[in-house]
């Protein structure tokens, strides 16, 4: 099983072609801005994971609130 999995990730050299690949078609000049870009949005991403988690959690540590039609 785990053979399969390991199967389709690249090696050493496809990862150095890969990064050629990039450096040719963007430049050097633009891979630290795609970079940062990049680095920007897995942020984003990660706070706003993290915030729905933490409501989540509030939502399940508050107490069951009663309607005030019960209680009349």
């Amino acid at each position: 099983m785990n053979s399969i999995i390991l199967f389709g990730m690249p090696g050493g050299s496809e990862w150095l072609l890969i990064l050629l690949v990039v450096l040719l078609i963007f430049g050097g000049k633009k891979i630290p801005e795609l970079m940062k870009g990049l680095g920007s949005g897995i942020r984003e991403f990660n706070n706003a994971k993290n915030d729905v988690k933490d409501k989540i959690r509030e939502g399940m540590n508050e107490e069951p609130k009663k309607n005030n039609e019960e209680n009349s």
